[in-house]
């Protein structure tokens, strides 16, 4: 099974990477594509660039040190792993991602907006997975603080 892990470098990255490391150890075969969906460049940054690929080289260096901490736990682990990154949307980077990497299934961390950040930043992205992806989504709610 090939699961697709986004991550974000939170503290809910890490919770919901040691969650899937935690199937694993319970005997789940599988794979995973740890993916970073990063922001487009903005104008500003476009137009101001003297070198596209600079934006570009530095979107994908951020995402790899937001990728870095899961990437160790999974390498500590010794479970393969593929890393992807995209830009845009998050809900559609991630769809892309699936259908991309053939995924079979998302694991991915729930931020639990309450009603009145829920009316301010709209739809959750994996509210807006839940609803248009093929493959099922499992959501790790964010730890219990004591």
């Amino acid at each position: 099974m090939k699961i697709l892990l986004p991550v974000d470098g939170t503290e809910l990255s890490l919770h919901e990477t040691r969650f899937a490391l935690q199937l694993v150890r319970e005997g789940l075969q599988a794979s995973f594509v740890l993916a970073n969906v990063q922001a487009p460049a903005s104008f500003y940054e476009i137009v101001t660039s003297q070198d596209p690929e600079l934006i570009e080289d530095a979107a994908l260096e951020a995402a790899e040190d937001l990728m870095a901490p899961s990437a160790r736990l999974l390498e500590q682990a010794n479970v393969a792993y593929e890393t992807a990154v995209v830009s845009g949307d998050p809900a559609q980077g991630v769809l892309d991602l699936i259908e991309l990497h053939h995924c079979d299934m998302v694991i991915m961390g729930s931020r639990a907006l309450g009603p009145f950040r829920r009316l301010i930043e709209g739809v959750s992205v994996s509210r807006k997975l839940l609803e248009d992806t093929p493959v099922p989504v499992l959501l790790v709610k964010p730890p219990v603080e004591d």
